[in-house]
């Protein structure tokens, strides 16, 4: 079937003219689209908007569309230099120890969630599954590489339990449907979080003054920009993204050469590209962030962060079809109770130590969503508390191998017990 859009051209401008939508009504003092955001987050809806023109219209293929692409490897590093300039390395610092804590206990979700999920389809309803029992922990292995590191991981997972192609494509879908409707509800979770802060008796404080912080330099330093100093926001931002590219295929080489001794290290993610990539950039943001340029801020440097984010979300949301669910009905039941274990054990750490629910949704993104999507969710909260997504994804690709192992031989554990 032919799609009706296929001029990338058109494409991009139709997610500009949705992105335009939500933002302009947004803002609109009708009463109507004040009630409806209140319930609906615009954020949420640059989300799903895009995912409309996949299903259940079909006018385009995300498969051959290059947007998401050139979104994650050019404005996604500008986006974060620009959005690191401003960085408070010592208020991120000042968020203490729950920040960690919620990321491990994510990660901790993941690792046995899934060998759970699994036992309790087998256990009840096997049918569902049309793939031999062997073969689902082995493809389930890649969903724990994505879903704690990234890509990289998921690719290591995929050589290292010798997944077949076919089985990895309908994994691929029951990681990314379920990972995107889970972020789907984190987006709208940021639009009630004071209520969820207060069932989980948070202590928000560390947060509310990174953002006043952030806020007040912000104030201090705003000003009507100059076509000079939009320039030179633009200049940096994509310059500094110009050298994290070349800083990547210097260095990615270089670790392809120590590839049998990385991998038996479990560190397979220091031979991805993209992972050096996200590192160059945000390091760079840091450095710059200790300068003068850090005075950017002031003539939109985050302004211009966020709205690169934000078509960044429209090419996810593309890329979503939510009618695969039902050609994987097995694998997707296994997804969704594995992500609401990892949700469930999340809310009971955060309870248990008065987390914000920043802290879950951020230490969740950044072991399921990785450096595209953690400062995403985390910008929702507030534009100044991107980094801190950043910073917490980089941490997500470090371990995600070796989480990815403990849980697939926890899946293997458990396919064997119950044949």
């Amino acid at each position: 079937m032919t799609n009706l859009f296929e001029n990338e051209a058109l494409v991009f401008g139709i997610l500009m003219l949705m992105l335009t939508f939500v933002f302009v009504t947004s803002a609109s003092s009708s009463k109507f689209w004040q009630q409806f955001y209140r319930y609906c987050p615009s954020v949420l809806l640059c989300y799903f908007l895009p995912s409309l023109l996949n299903y259940p219209f079909g006018l385009i293929d995300p498969e051959t569309s290059n947007l998401y692409f050139v979104a994650s490897r050019y404005l996604l590093p500008a986006c974060l230099v620009l959005l690191c300039l401003s960085i408070d390395l010592k208020g991120i610092i000042n968020l203490g120890s729950k920040a960690i804590i919620m990321f491990f206990a994510a990660t901790l979700g993941i690792i046995i969630g899934g060998p759970i999920a699994l036992l309790i389809v087998i256990f009840f309803v096997p049918d569902l599954l049309n793939t031999e029992t062997d073969q689902v922990w082995r493809g389930l292995s890649t969903v724990a590489g994505s879903w704690i590191g990234g890509g990289a991981n998921q690719a290591a997972m995929k050589e290292v339990y010798q997944v077949s192609d076919k089985l990895f494509a309908s994994m691929v879908v029951v990681d990314i449907i379920t990972a995107n409707i889970w972020m789907g509800f984190l987006l709208y979770g940021t639009s009630i979080t004071e209520r969820i802060d207060k069932i989980l008796k948070s202590d928000t404080s560390a947060i509310e003054d990174l953002k006043q912080k952030v806020t007040d330099y912000q104030a201090r330093v705003a000003k009507i920009p100059t076509t000079t100093e939009t320039m030179l926001v633009l200049g940096v931002g994509f310059g500094g993204t110009g050298l994290a590219h070349l800083g990547a295929d210097l260095v990615t080489p270089l670790m392809e050469n120590y590839t049998e001794a990385l991998n038996a290290l479990n560190l397979n993610s220091l031979t991805s590209k993209f992972f050096w990539l996200v590192v160059i950039a945000t390091t760079i943001g840091v450095a710059l962030s200790f300068t003068s340029y850090r005075k950017l801020e002031g003539v939109g440097a985050s302004r211009f962060g966020s709205i690169f984010i934000y078509v960044l979300v429209a090419t996810i949301g593309m890329k979503m079809n939510i009618g695969e669910i039902f050609d994987n009905l097995g694998l997707f039941l296994i997804g969704v109770i594995w992500m609401l274990i990892h949700v469930i054990i999340l809310l009971v750490v955060a309870k248990l130590i008065r987390a914000p629910f920043f802290f879950v949704a951020v230490g969740s993104q950044a072991n399921v969503g990785g450096a595209a999507s953690a400062p995403v969710v985390a910008s929702a909260f507030s534009p100044s508390l991107a980094p801190v997504g950043i910073l917490m994804a980089v941490l997500g690709y470090a371990l995600g191998t070796y989480g990815a192992i403990i849980c697939t031989q926890l899946m293997q554990w458990i396919t064997t017990l119950v044949s």
